[in-house]
Order: structure tokens, then C-alpha cells, then sequence
């Protein structure tokens, strides 16, 4: 997760680091691109795959920073756990079709 953060956001992420410290650092980030350059936000947010419909719930809170990072922080993690997912059931090529 720490890569795609880091080449989309520019964030330099710890090897070890919990939840809740991701989840700020995000947050810190989207503030800045909130204030001075939401265009680039929500290209971010495209690249990443953020559904508009909950960003747009959330855009115009309060606290939206905050709630933007943890969508971020979700859909990374629901993609990390899909492609565990689809490893975990990929078959092993078919030795008969070997060359």
C-alpha cells in the first residue's frame, strides 16, 4: 500500500506503522491538496480508484480530510485484500499444457 501512497501522494511511509498514523498522514496531505488544488485531488482519487459517490458525501465536511483519507485508506486495502484473494484460488498451470 505504501508504494502506491507514496508514487500518488507523495507520502514516505515507515515499514511500520499502524492504521490510525496512515490514516493522519493521509489526512495532512488531502487538507493541502483541499485548500490550494482540488483538481489534482480528484485525479488522485480517480487513479486510486475512490468511489466519487462517497468522496462527494464527504467533500464538504467538516472534517473531510479526515473521512477522504480513511477512503482511501479502505479501497487500498480492499484491493490489497482482493489481489490476496485471487492468488489464493489461482490454479497452477496445467502441467500438460507445458512446453
Amino acid at each position: 500500500m505504501s508504494a502506491v501512497l507514496k508514487e500518488e501522494l507523495g507520502l514516505a511511509l515507515p515499514e511500520t506503522i499502524s492504521q490510525d498514523e496512515i490514516v493522519q498522514h493521509l489526512a495532512k496531505k488531502i487538507a493541502t491538496l483541499l485548500k490550494g488544488n482540488q483538481e489534482t485531488l480528484f485525479q488522485i482519487m480517480y487513479r486510486l480508484d475512490v468511489s466519487e459517490k462517497k468522496l462527494n458525501a464527504v467533500i464538504r465536511e467538516p472534517d473531510a480530510a479526515f473521512k477522504i483519507a480513511w477512503l482511501v485508506y479502505e479501497r487500498q486495502l480492499e484491493k490489497y485484500r482482493s489481489r490476496q484473494q485471487h492468488k489464493a484460488t489461482k490454479k497452477d498451470p496445467d502441467k500438460d499444457l507445458e512446453w
